[in-house]
């Protein structure tokens, strides 16, 4: 097992070793295998970089960050011009939703808030915004929604009626538009009726449940 000393000669060393980041102000200091960055570097790119590149480093148990981004005089943007980036961007992404994330800048730390079906949008996003120029952080607040599937809503509604011994599930029609879902058709009691609302609630996504069936 290394000691901290070792630990941080190794990260040091790795640092330096990395092309892309200029490690000439970052200072390393490691307590029980928990290294902290301190210092600064050119941009935000290799803030992230320097971490990735840290934890790389067998031993090393937990990285910590006190390091700033200090961008030089070339680098610096208003926030009006970084949130035009930003902005275009995002919208010439093809993996991107268009219009799904909000962007707000304030002394160049980017804000994405927002809806997204998939985590690997959300990273996207952060990853895209963080390389341009005059950035100095990003907030990444954009949460999951994820994607109402009809499928699985009519086989909850299926599973949870045929639990309860009511076989006539196919009688219930699930139709879903975005993240609302609308059931029509016959059922046979209110029991029956509620179960069917109640599964339909259950599934992932479902903000909105309009229930049009009929009890025969």
């Amino acid at each position: 097992m290394k000691t901290d000393k070792q630990l941080q000669k190794d990260v040091m060393a790795e640092l330096s070793w990395e092309p892309s980041i200029n490690a000439a102000h970052i200072g390393v200091e490691v307590e029980q295998g928990v290294v902290t960055l301190s210092g600064h570097v050119d941009n935000l790119t290799q803030k992230w970089t320097a971490e990735r590149v840290v934890k790389r480093v067998g031993g090393v148990r937990a990285v910590a960050f006190d390091l700033a981004v200090k961008l030089a005089d070339t680098d610096k943007r208003n926030d009006t011009d970084i949130a035009l980036s930003a902005i275009n961007t995002l919208d010439y992404a093809s993996s991107m939703p268009k219009g799904a994330i909000h962007i707000a800048v304030e002394e160049g730390v980017v804000t994405l808030r927002g809806e997204v079906a998939w985590d690997f949008e959300r990273q996207a996003a952060e990853s895209m915004v963080r390389g341009l120029h005059g950035v100095r952080n990003v907030i990444n607040l954009v949460s999951i929604k994820p994607k109402v599937s009809l499928t699985a809503v009519k086989s909850e509604i299926e599973a949870a009626l045929k639990r309860r011994a009511y076989l006539d599930a196919q009688e219930i029609n699930v139709t879903v538009e975005g993240d609302a879902i609308t059931l029509s058709g016959k059922v046979h009691s209110w029991t029956e009726k509620n179960l069917a609302i109640h599964s339909a609630w259950s599934a992932p996504g479902v903000r909105s449940v309009i229930d049009k069936t009929v009890i025969v």
